[in-house]
């Protein structure tokens, strides 16, 4: 049953979707935390059953974005996209695993690992991981909110084999959202096909003054699709991934955009790592996060509370973070990976001219194995990112869709639109899928 087909009939599945969470969770992790006492109430998506991220807030609700040192935090209020949820009679069931803070494409980068439905040995990918693992082996109608800062919604929905859509950059709005990068971060829908995303896009979208970057702009309406780009420099993956995607398309011209593949994934991280390296400074034990017995001076308390309580790799990209917006490497690093940012949308908008929609394979691997992804170097994991984090910094939104298998696992086909041509992405997406 899908979530018109939910709603149309009034079915209440609230509380054996939580009891099946439970049980599913003891293998596969999907959940940080599991609200036992979850009920909807009337509206236009009445008592669906609906997951959140771990970095939205969710009012009493344990929200700690994956990292032990906002473990036991339980926000005094709902992050915006929730609050307008609530008023519309979902029922919040709980809080889905994710790499710490968002840090990684496999969800790894955490105390609670989730596992891919498919084979239990594979990542969901990540670092929404949680959600588009439970999305795609619950057998209810489920939709699940989750956040994108480089990949983080698309990712999962390829590894999953799920629909995962990621807006325009301030359509829907961060307020309550606890940040990796704020010029990144998007919400985002998840769900099992695309034609259940937008009864919940359209509920969480539109302006709201408590977040300045919030658009007052309206979606575009034209929806038509005329012509399709497919990004060359994308297909130099696996046959099996190329012949996939280009599969479940009729009618294409290839485009090329070099400055996505050649900059696109330094550009991410220099800014993506600067902005959490600021962001995360606030958690010093003090007034946000875990704390330790006062001892020393404050500069020795601030690094045992952040030695102890965060991982290796948040560790290590606050580090990278504050290296390129130092005093003497600022304008070197960050000032110039911003340019190139301002170059890549150019790329893109020049690409819109002609086409309605540029597509690509989500990422150049199926989900890989744990034992694998053990042996990447950093970069190598950074690496993964190179097909999503284009539209990711371009703030376009984009789409991944199931494009079929190889053996058991899915290949994930990703549609990205202009800046505010949400619908049509979301339009294009349901007569592919």
């Amino acid at each position: 049953m899908n979530v018109n087909e939910y709603l149309s009939k009034g079915k209440n599945e609230v509380k054996e979707i939580i009891k099946e969470a439970r049980e599913i969770n003891k293998k596969y992790n999907y959940f940080n935390y599991i609200d036992e006492d979850a009920t909807g109430g009337k509206g236009k998506l009445s008592n669906l059953p609906v997951s959140v991220k771990d970095c939205i807030c969710v009012k009493d609700m344990e929200s700690r974005a994956g990292s032990l040192i906002l473990k036991g935090y339980k926000p005094v209020f709902d992050a915006t996209v929730i609050s307008r949820l609530r008023k519309e009679g979902v029922a919040i069931i709980g809080k889905t695993s994710q790499d710490e803070f968002g840090f990684g494409s496999f969800s790894t980068n955490t105390d609670n690992i989730p596992k891919n439905p498919i084979d239990v040995e594979r990542s969901t990918g990540g670092s929404s991981g949680g959600s588009g693992g439970f999305t795609a082996i619950t057998k209810y109608t489920h939709v699940s909110i989750a956040e994108s800062t480089g990949g983080s919604i698309a990712c999962p929905a390829g590894f999953c084999g799920v629909a995962g859509f990621t807006p325009t950059y301030g359509v829907v709005s961060r307020y309550g959202l606890i940040d990796y990068a704020n010029s990144l971060d998007k919400i985002g829908v998840m769900a099992k096909k695309v034609n259940e995303i937008k009864p919940v896009f359209d509920i969480i979208r539109g302006y709201d003054e408590k977040d300045s970057t919030s658009l007052k702009l309206d979606l575009n309406k034209d929806e038509k699709i005329k012509k399709i780009g497919v990004i060359k420099e994308t297909l130099n993956v696996d046959e099996k991934i190329k012949d996939a995607v280009l599969s479940k398309l009729k009618d294409y011209e290839e485009v090329s955009l070099p400055l996505v593949e050649k900059y696109g994934v330094t550009a991410y991280y220099i800014i993506a790592l600067s902005e959490a390296s600021t962001n995360l400074a606030k958690y010093s034990g003090l007034r946000y996060g875990e704390s330790l017995d006062l001892k020393g001076n404050y500069n020795e308390y601030f690094s045992d509370v952040r030695s102890k309580f965060f991982s290796t790799e948040s560790k290590r990209r606050i580090i990278l973070g504050t290296f390129a917006r130092m005093a003497g490497y600022r304008d070197a690093y960050y000032l110039k990976a911003m340019k190139v940012r301002n170059l890549i949308i150019q790329e893109y908008k020049k690409a819109f001219k002609k086409y309605d929609v540029l597509i690509s394979p989500t990422m150049p691997i199926i989900a890989p194995k744990f034992s694998e992804i053990s042996k990447l170097t950093p970069l190598e994991n950074y690496m993964m990112d190179i097909m999503t984090v284009g539209p990711n910094l371009a703030g376009l939104p984009h789409l991944s869709v199931n494009a079929g298998f190889i053996g058991k696992m899915p290949v994930g086909l990703m549609v990205i639109g202009n800046h505010l041509d949400d619908n049509k992405v979301l339009k294009f997406g349901e007569k592919i899928e």
